[in-house]
């Protein structure tokens, strides 16, 4: 007879511990395990049985064919190229977002235009019901979206034998966390849950050729809700970034077994939903302000030059320790900045306030962005506009090494053209400037900038 058994699972990184403890073992995370029972079956038997079968033999890699499979397009330009070139059937996509991002929206019209082209599709809501997915296809894409078949359910094994019985060619789950396994005594969303409900799912995906999209819920700090494996047993992970009250939002590929995660989608939410940006700059250079603290820097989404405005605000502090607060770039490289600007170009911010922000909601964690921030940041602390060609916003990117140099970064010439196609010529970058010191005095008109905190 099976003897049941207690274990502690993290409810973050999936870490399995015999007993309770209030930080997790394997990630950190505090509060995270979560008690739950498990059958011990006897497997003695069975290991002894395998072991007797004997070995497999294995083959060469030019013995194994390799077919070519061919792509789903989702009829949206900017998904099938973070994609790779489309959906490939049999693969599970796992779709990544905080709430209202627009995971649903996006999923939806993909949906649509797959219909509309023939395709057989399914999507299987267990968060919102058949009615309110009514709602939201009228709205974005009328008669095609209201041609997708649905499925209002919560049961995993309601779900697994819908998929078997219709075979669509493509299938949206929304989402992952709120299916429910009846075996398990575990709630929907927890460790056990997501594990097994994400294996069913892709042991069907892959013996009926569905191409899987899954809806993933996020934790506060932006990643991926539920255990590791989750992200080990999909093919393809696409995190969906943007802020609900900012238009743009950005997809990119974090995984992908079928293509290169070196590329990024750029969209605007409309009340008609998602549109694909494909000149985002022109938007961001129009509106770029030439103020004290405003810069605009030369990044890459993927292999795809972008010109954003990145702004900067100095102020005395009243509170020990100042503030850093940052929207787009990451805080800790923020800290890295300030150091370097301190040190090697002469501002001196420890007794300052510092504000710094990608305009549109774009963020940028690019080593590249370095210097657009440094110059931002000199350009607020001394309140003098930064210098430029024929009244144009000043463009720079480049890396900041511990020693105060410049260091060169990927794509340079992608980043110039793109510049030079908006007029806004000369940039700043590490072949025209040696040295932070040397980019803030041309910056600044060459004068030595004052301590922020005199």
């Amino acid at each position: 007879m099976a003897a049941a058994k207690s274990v502690h699972l993290c409810s973050a990184c999936g870490h399995e511990s015999p007993r309770w403890v209030g930080q997790c073992p394997g990630c950190g995370e505090w509060n995270t395990l979560v008690e739950e029972l498990r059958v011990r079956p006897a497997v003695a038997g069975a290991a002894r049985a395998q072991r007797s079968a004997g070995a497999v033999r294995p083959v060469a890699l030019r013995s194994v064919s390799a077919e070519e499979h061919a792509r789903l397009s989702t009829g949206i330009g900017e998904l099938d190229n973070v994609l790779g070139g489309g959906l490939v059937p049999g693969s599970l996509v796992l779709i990544g977002g905080s709430p209202g991002v627009g995971k649903s929206t996006l999923t939806t019209m993909a949906l649509a235009n797959l219909a509309a082209a023939g395709r057989s599709t399914l999507y299987v809501s267990a968060e919102e019901s058949a009615a309110q997915i009514r709602l939201r296809a009228e709205r974005l894409r009328g008669g095609d979206a209201l041609a997708i078949p649905v499925i209002a359910q919560t049961d995993l094994h309601t779900v697994l034998a819908t998929l078997e019985s219709e075979r669509p060619e493509v299938c949206v789950i929304d989402s992952v966390q709120t299916l429910n396994c009846a075996e398990l005594s575990s709630a929907a969303g927890s460790v056990a849950q997501v594990r097994e409900v994400a294996s069913e799912i892709m042991r069907v995906a892959k013996s009926n050729r569905i191409a899987v999209l899954l809806v993933g819920h996020v934790t506060k700090d932006g990643a991926l809700a539920g255990p590791r494996v989750l992200e080990h047993l999909v093919d393809c992970v696409l995190q969906f970034e943007g802020e609900r009250e900012r238009t743009y939002r950005t997809v990119r590929a974090i995984k992908n077994r079928f293509g290169s995660t070196n590329e990024a989608g750029v969209f605007e939410m409309r009340d008609d939903g998602l549109v694909e940006v494909l000149d985002a700059s022109a938007r961001f250079v129009a509106e770029a302000t030439r103020a004290p603290g405003s810069v605009v820097l030369a990044a890459m989404e993927g292999t795809r030059p972008l010109l954003v405005e990145v702004q900067a605000l100095v102020s005395p502090s009243e509170l020990e320790p100042p503030r850093r607060v940052v929207a787009g770039i990451d805080r800790n490289r923020l800290a890295l900045v300030l150091a370097v600007l301190g040190r090697h170009a002469g501002i001196g911010l420890g007794a300052c306030d510092v504000f710094v922000n990608v305009v549109g909601g774009v963020r940028s964690d690019e080593p590249g962005a370095d210097l657009a921030v440094a110059l931002a940041v000199a350009s607020a602390s001394r309140g003098a506009v930064l210098a430029s060609a024929q009244g144009k916003p000043l463009a720079c990117f480049g890396e900041l090494g511990l020693t105060g140099e410049l260091r060169s970064v990927a794509h340079a010439e992608r980043r110039l053209a793109e510049a030079a196609k908006f007029g806004l010529s000369p940039v700043l970058e590490p072949g025209t400037c040696r040295t932070l010191r040397e980019a803030v005095q041309q910056a600044l008109g060459r004068e030595r900038p004052a301590l922020a905190s005199a």
